[in-house]
């Protein structure tokens, strides 16, 4: 089979501090050495040409390692396949098309992201417009529908006729067909949480899946189980109440997408990673521990022992008095307890994943209350976007202090950082978008626009200052150095204007083809028809001012770029490019996890009534 993942190993160099130099799974990637700069003579303004304005300290430093052999300049081989194989201009197309699609999606190479990446609308292509076209086409394409018997209009605790109020995301106006539900809508959102899920452990530099099986065979079957599981729950009449509830599948893919850490954590149990090395130990290290001196395995896995134990009457007793104290060894002895630090490692890598996969559950509680408490005025609506913020950030900030950024750190990953601060800003993003379109009046969207750009202009510029950073570190809560900090908050500028973008994008795109589209029945939170008292929302209102909410975001985006060029002379955008050029492997690990999100917000306001 081919290889899906590359990883690359880099080089120990003791010139830079492991502060400045974080680890990319198990390996570490370090600045390259000098003239070792792959940008061509007369080349001026390249991604990697200079770095001025940036503020590499190791993180995102790997600015040219590999990328001659990255190279995608190949078409004098396919002018000579032309020339001397007959092959047609359309092969040669769809030959480089494929190539591109590998290099940048499957097997990310150096040279292809740093192409993608390098310029401003490329990079937001990749990063911005492909997520959500996705999205968008996934929720858009329609959906077999049926008409709702008289006497069940909905069949779902909330309908009006059994004397509760309708959810803010409307009652089912429709049944679908349980078959296309089934297959494509939750089959594809189930393949793209499996594949986020593999992207970060592709990130970790693990694979999950057993090696006798292999990756496309074992993803196959977790698919099929969670396809398989739900049909009997369906055709069960004591369960299929359990079916028309959006958080029983949320739920179920949740179970999905923990399958592969369970598969992974039995790897290792089985391999006994949790209780040995991975390599016996020499003669000469063995020497330095009490295996050597007491007989013991080399690891505490059932291995042969090399050496036969020393009895206390081998030694002299007038030198080391072993003889007197023949059980004093056990007191210096290695427990057989301990736990490799590369085991401790993962189990703390399998609290992120628990901590993320929480936090899109909880997402759902927040928006379920908010729509079953409709309609709000200006202050409730401050609330409840606050206290979703707040959450986030307090998962954000658990994750965070878990992933650590230095070796011996807990995970001690940099890439996994990233993706993760992508994910719950997205997380966040799209809640507050979604809630969009439930304001009743162009003031609350003035009011939350207001406070979201005033934090963004003037409180981040002021948090990179070297001020807030010496209370961090006087407080103990920080033991980043000023650079380092410094280079996390530019990072994090970078994926909050990729999450407030795309999470638009994908809103004002979801709310036309849904609004206009053939599953506007399916989708009753976009229908803004009047048909319920309960729901005085306008499609007008809600799309322009969502319009002009994205252009205000834009502006303060640039704003913030600008001040903190100013103040701190350090280039936004370079940082960010600089970062996916220097571990390939996040840009399919973002555009994943970007897609991933985007659906969890589409299926949370579907409502599902089966034929």
């Amino acid at each position: 089979m081919p290889a899906f993942f590359q990883f690359t190993q880099g080089s120990e160099s003791r010139r830079f501090n492991p502060d400045s130099s974080p680890l990319l799974g198990r390996f570490r990637a370090v600045p390259p050495q000098p003239g070792l700069s792959r940008t061509r003579p007369g080349q001026p303004g390249g991604l990697f040409s200079s770095h001025r304005g940036s503020i590499h300290v190791g993180y995102g430093s790997v600015l040219a390692l590999g990328a001659a052999e990255d190279s995608d300049d190949d078409s004098g081989s396919d002018e000579e396949l032309l020339h001397m194989e007959g092959v047609s201009r359309l092969g040669i197309w769809w030959r480089r098309a494929v190539r591109r699609v590998v290099d940048l999606w499957v097997e990310p190479r150096q040279g292809a992201v740093k192409k993608a990446v390098d310029v401003w609308w490329s990079r937001y292509a990749v990063l911005v417009l492909l997520p959500a076209t996705l999205a968008v086409v996934w929720c858009a394409v329609p959906f077999p529908q049926y008409p709702l018997p008289d006497d069940d209009l909905d069949g779902l605790p909330d309908d009006p006729d059994r004397g509760s109020k309708v959810p803010g995301h409307g009652a089912a106006r429709v049944r679908v067909n349980f078959w296309f539900f089934l297959l494509f809508f939750y089959g594809l959102y189930n393949l793209t949480a499996l594949m986020w899920i593999t992207k970060v452990f592709n990130l970790y530099s693990l694979n999950w899946w057993p090696q006798s099986l292999g990756f496309p065979v074992t993803l196959t079957l977790i698919a099929v189980v969670g396809m398989v599981v739900p049909i009997p729950v369906y055709f069960s009449e004591e369960t299929r109440f359990l079916t028309v509830h959006n958080t029983t599948w949320i739920t179920w893919t949740f179970i999905i997408m923990a399958m592969p850490v369970a598969i992974a954590f039995l790897i290792l149990m089985v391999n006994e990673r949790h209780i040995g090395l991975r390599q016996s130990l020499s003669e000469t290290q063995r020497i330095f521990t009490t295996s050597w001196w007491a007989g013991e395995a080399d690891t505490f896995s059932h291995r042969e022992r090399r050496r036969p134990a020393l009895q206390p009457d081998s030694f002299d007793p007038d030198l080391l008095h072993v003889s007197e104290q023949p059980r004093s060894r056990r007191r210096v002895a290695i427990a057989r307890e301990w736990l490799p630090a590369s085991f401790v490692r993962f189990i703390w890598f399998c609290l992120v994943l628990f901590v993320a996969l929480m936090a899109y559950v909880i997402g759902e509680a927040y928006a379920e209350i908010y729509l079953r408490t409709l309609p709000h005025d200006n202050f409730e609506t401050v609330v409840y976007v606050y206290s979703w913020v707040a959450t986030i950030h307090i998962l954000d900030g658990l994750t965070g202090f878990i992933l650590g950024m230095r070796e011996g750190e807990r995970v001690g990953s940099y890439p996994l950082s990233w993706v993760f601060k992508l994910y719950f800003m997205l997380t966040y993003q799209t809640y507050v978008r979604a809630l969009y379109a439930r304001l009743r009046s162009p003031s609350q969207f003035i009011l939350l626009q207001i406070l979201s750009s005033t934090g963004l202009i003037m409180i981040t510029p002021a948090l990179m200052s070297t001020i807030f950073h010496r209370l961090l570190s006087a407080a103990r809560l920080t033991t980043l150095s000023y650079p380092t900090y410094q280079k996390l908050c530019i990072r994090n500028v970078f994926i909050r204007f990729i999450a407030e973008n795309v999470s638009m994008a994908t809103f004002l795109g979801a709310v036309l083809v849904l609004h206009f589209g053939a599953n506007k029945d399916v989708y009753p939170y976009f229908a803004f028809d009047g048909d319920s008292d309960a729901e005085p929302y306008d499609f007008n209102l809600t799309f322009y001012a969502s319009s002009v909410t994205w252009a205000c975001e834009l502006v303060a985006a640039g704003a913030v770029r600008v001040l903190i060029s100013y103040f701190y002379n350090v280039n936004v955008d370079l940082e960010g490019k600089s970062d996916l050029a220097g571990w390939p492997e996040l840009l399919p690990a973002s555009a994943a996890v970007t897609l991933h999100v985007l659906q969890n917000m589409l299926f949370s306001i579907i409502r599902i009534q089966f034929l």
